[in-house]
Parts: C-alpha cells; structure tokens; sequence
C-alpha cells in the first residue's frame, strides 16, 4: 500500500515537470515569433525589406539637375559660380528648360559670380519667361579668350517675347582688357597681334524681341555697348544703372536701332560715350528722368553712314540731369547720307559744366577729316525748351547741311551760363537753321541765332518725308 502511494507521488511529480518545459517552451518560441514579425513590420516600414534584422543607413541621393516647379536655378543645372568655371552650359541649359515653361523663371542666385562665355539665348518661348539675376554674371576676362566669331555681343536675346530681366545683381563685361592698347592673340592665326580687334562685343543684345523690360540690374564695363535693342518693339528698361569709365572708348550705355515703342526711365548712366544713342528706324522713344554723365550726352546718330538711309521720328526726351557730359541734347549726321529726322523734342534738361549743351551737326566725322557731300538726312521739327545750367565751351551750335537747311527748330526758355571751371564762349552758332526763339534766352545772342521763314525749303523737306514714310 504504502509502495502504491510512493509510485502515485512519483508520478504526479513527473507529470507536473512534463507539463512546466512543454508550456516553457511554447512560450519562448511564441516570444522568438512575436519579435521577429514586429522587426518585419519596422523593416518594411524603414524601406529594409522584410526578413531584414539589422537596421541599415539610408543611401545619400545622387545630385539633382533640373528645375524645381517653374524656377529654374541655373545651380541645378551644375553651375559652379565660382567666377572661375565655366557656367556657360549650366546656363543655356537652364534657359531651355524654362522656355517651355509658362511663367517661369531663369535664376542667377546672389552671393554667386558665374562666369559665362558668348552666348545666345533664343526664343521664341511661352509668355512671362523672367531672368532673375540676383549675383554676378562675368564676361571672359581677356580679349584673347573670345573666338573671332563672338566679338559682335556677350549675351544675345534673339527672338523672345514678354520677356523680363531684373534682379539686384550685376552683369559684367571686364571690358578693362578691350580697352587698352595691349597684344591680342589671334586663335585663328595662333599668333600675337598688336591691337585688340577694332571689333568689340556687346554686353547685352536683343535682336527680333518684343515687349521686353529689363529693370533694376546694374551692367558695368562693357567692352562697347551695355545695352542695345535692335530691330525690336514695345521695351521698357526702368531703374538700371550703367556704368562704366570715362576713357572707355564707344561704351554707349543704351543703344536703339531700328525699333520702336520705348520708354527709358529712372536710370543712372555713365559711360565713355553715350548715355543713350537713337540710331535709324527708332520712332516713338521717350526717355525721362535719366542722370546722364560722364559720356557724351543723349544723341539721335551719327545718321546716314556711307550713304545710307536714315528715318527718325517722335523722338521726347524730357527730364534729364547731364553733368560732366561732352555733349548734352545732340543731333549728329553724315555727310551723302538721306532720309529724315522729324518731331524730336528735348526738354527740362539741366547741365553741370556740360561742353556743348545744345547740338544739331550735319558734319558729323570721326576721322581727322571726311569727304564733302551736298545730300543729307534732313531735319525738321526740333524743340529744345527749357535747357539750363552751365556749359564749357558753347551753350548753342546748330550747324545744318548748306544743301538742304535744318527747319522748325525752335529754342525756347534757354538759360546757359558759361562754367566758372572752363570759361567758355558766349556767343551762340547757327548755321543754315530756320526757325524761332523764345526767352528768357541766356545768353542773349541765342535771340538772333535762327532764321526766319524757309517756307519753300519746308516743302523741299517734305518731299524727302516719302523715303521713311
């Protein structure tokens, strides 16, 4: 009985320890089960893959070239803008994207200099395409790094419409090297000239473009020209600076040939030549509240070059600050040349020791001497009214072609007085010039300046009207 017992004990002993490892090791592999399916599930929210217990570093994304929305940064099309690399690709690259895009925007961040080499950028494109230009766009710095077939302009607009440049940054042309008398290399003829080419680029050029506007950018030291606008319609450029040395030669700072509907305004300009020049077929220009100097005044020419055709009309310039100037308002032709120039008015303009404040020369020659021709573009209907300040050499110098005389040409409320600094001449020259004065005139011998009458010479005039209009 009691060998019973010890076995029954014995077995309910053996039992229990039977069931506590089963049930143990039920639960360790339902542990082991349950951890590995929450690594599974954070794996494969983790990007891992499943199965994947050891966690891994998310892999460095390779760098983007391209625009972001409608801004197209030209550093994510791989500019450096270090002013050392050439970005020129970068560039052109990111004009192409944005043309396709309606609204968008071509960006030139600031803090950042690009260098960029001759380039065009063509139209046409879809409408309110913008160049933001908030850092430095830097033109080739020696005149020996430019292929002789890009010497005629840096960056060339062609064929874009409703366009705009603005941005608080600066386009540079590093014309310094142009403009010296120092030895050019030649990479076609891989030898060493003398001279820099006799031709110069353009710092900005549009050609075939309407309704553009470029506002607030600076562009400085051109090689030639800062701005020019050829063969277009509908610009507006506003509260741009233009500068450049006094001694560089032919740096006009906005130069128009034949285009139309244009409205210069609110700029500071000072070049070694032109603060604006009006060349042929430019009709409807207005250009207002401009501080002009040093540079050569505001001119409409030289006109009829080498015999040519020249057509100028409705030309105001109003509102206008020169000082240090050569010239102040001017109107300059070739000798042969035809055509006409008509409906030009230059008023409220004050001068600061500018040496010849009011000009018409129909002599016009940059050599030490040019060729006697009896043609000449013809010139009617130009007001100068209340032109004042102080002059250099001479307040007034109309001279006009003996063939054909300069007609309607008045001069009215003019009040010049020779400058302290040079002394100048008082006497006032008009040559072959009809038409009236109205005072105050200072000084007096403005009053018996022009001619009376030339009713017969008017409709001589007239007829040469039929080859522009």
């Amino acid at each position: 009985m009691k060998r019973n017992r010890s076995f029954s004990l014995l077995f309910f002993l053996s039992l229990l320890v039977i069931i506590f490892v089963t049930f143990s090791t039920v639960s360790v592999e339902a542990r082991k089960k349950n951890l590995h399916k929450r690594n599974n599930h954070k794996d494969s929210h983790s990007g891992h893959g499943r199965g994947s217990h050891s966690p891994r570093p998310t892999p460095t994304p390779p760098p983007y070239y391209g625009p972001q929305g409608s801004m197209f940064d030209v550093l994510s099309f791989g500019a450096k803008g270090n002013g050392v690399s050439d970005d020129s690709e970068a560039f052109v690259a990111a004009w192409k994207g944005a043309c396709k895009v309606s609204g968008a925007t071509v960006k030139i961040p600031a803090q950042h200099k690009f260098l960029i080499k001759p380039v065009t950028l063509q139209g046409p494109c879809m409408p309110d395409l913008t160049l933001q230009i908030d850092g430095t766009l830097l033109a080739p710095p020696q005149a020996s790094s430019w292929p002789t077939s890009s010497l005629f302009q840096w960056i060339n607009f062609k064929w874009v419409q409703n366009f705009t440049i603005k941005g608080s940054g600066t386009v540079d042309g590093q014309g310094y090297y142009w403009w010296k008398s120092s030895e050019f290399y030649d990479i076609q003829k891989k030898s060493y000239s003398k001279n820099i080419p006799s031709m110069k680029p353009t710092a900005i050029r549009f050609y075939s473009s309407n309704s553009v506007t470029v506002r607030d950018i600076r562009i400085i030291n051109s090689p030639l020209c800062h701005l020019k606008f050829d063969n277009s319609k509908g610009i507006e450029v506003d509260n741009i600076t233009i500068s450049s040395p006094e001694s560089s030669p032919n740096t006009d700072g906005i130069h128009l040939q034949n285009t139309q509907d244009v409205e210069i305004k609110r700029s500071i300009i000072a070049t070694g030549d032109d603060c604006v020049s009006i060349q042929t077929g430019c009709s409807n220009i207005h250009v207002h509240h401009i501080n002009c100097g040093p540079g050569h005044g505001i001119s409409l020419g030289g006109l009829g070059k080498d015999k040519s055709a020249a057509c100028v009309s409705d030309i105001i310039v109003e509102d206008i600050s020169m000082k240090n100037t050569l010239y102040g308002a001017r109107i300059k032709t070739w000798q042969g040349g035809f055509g006409m120039v008509k409906n030009v008015s230059f008023s409220r303009i004050q001068v600061y020791d500018v040496m010849f404040p009011i000009m018409i020369d129909q002599y016009y020659c940059d050599k030490q001497k040019c060729k006697n021709h009896t043609s000449n573009v013809v010139i009617s209907g130009v007001k100068f009214d209340e032109i004042s300040g102080t002059f250099g050499i001479q307040p007034v110098h109309l001279a006009c072609s003996t063939s054909i005389p300069c007609t309607d040409v008045d001069l009215t409320d003019i009040q010049l007085s020779p400058s302290p600094e040079y002394k100048g001449l008082q006497q006032a020259v008009c040559w072959n010039t009809y038409g009236k004065s109205r005072g105050p005139l200072l000084p007096s011998s403005i009053d018996d300046c022009l001619k009376s009458g030339g009713g017969l010479i008017k409709r001589i005039a007239r007829s040469h009207d039929r080859v522009c209009y």
